[in-house]
């Protein structure tokens, strides 16, 4: 069962569920969604100095990736063809009988703006910013604001708490981030 917008409403007072800072309802709350802000850091890929990524190889984001962070004001321009990551405003804490989804706004889908490539689901126990994947899959330059509405959450009811949620399980790479985080890959066994 998906929560609707009464319920998100809800689990958001209870605290059941928590987003901080606390959404706008009346601007970010949608019928089943609520959407979330895109943040101010992103990372993108120093192609130029790296001929390809090796998944076996000693791989080491921090040198293929650089930060970038804008003023609040400034734009971030995504080129066609890009693969940027970026962060959200909003970090999410959400609960062991939760699990969220990740989805694009159609507004901007429809200018070629896709949010996540393969990453929409956020695990029951997950909490942090969460990463996007932003890809510029149109003919046309687009000007990305922070704080602008970048993405949708729905949340869905599990039939019972998680036995190993995200949070608790040894295995989760991207527990509490506060920050755009590039690949962990790395740390697995391939």
């Amino acid at each position: 069962m998906i929560l609707s917008d009464r319920d998100i409403k809800k689990w958001l007072a209870e605290s059941r569920l928590k987003i901080t800072p606390m959404p706008d309802l009346s601007r970010q709350l949608g019928p089943c969604s609520i959407d979330l802000r895109l943040g101010n850091e992103f990372c993108v890929f120093e192609y130029s100095r790296h001929p390809f990524i090796d998944l076996r190889g000693t791989l080491d984001m921090e040198d293929i990736m650089k930060r970038v962070e804008i003023k609040d004001t400034d734009p971030f321009i995504i080129q066609p063809g890009d693969f940027v990551l970026a962060t959200t405003i909003e970090s999410l804490e959400i609960p062991d009988n939760l699990v969220g989804h990740i989805d694009g706004r159609s507004s901007l889908g429809r200018l070629g703006l896709i949010i996540h490539g393969t990453a929409s689901k956020f695990d029951p126990g997950w909490c942090g910013k969460a990463t996007l994947e932003l890809s510029n899959i149109g003919r046309m330059p687009i000007a990305l604001y922070p704080t602008m509405r970048i993405c949708a959450f729905t949340f869905e009811l599990l039939s019972s708490a998680a036995e190993m949620p995200y949070n608790k399980n040894p295995r989760s790479k991207y527990v509490k981030q506060d920050t755009v985080e590039p690949s962990k890959l790395s740390v697995e066994d391939l």
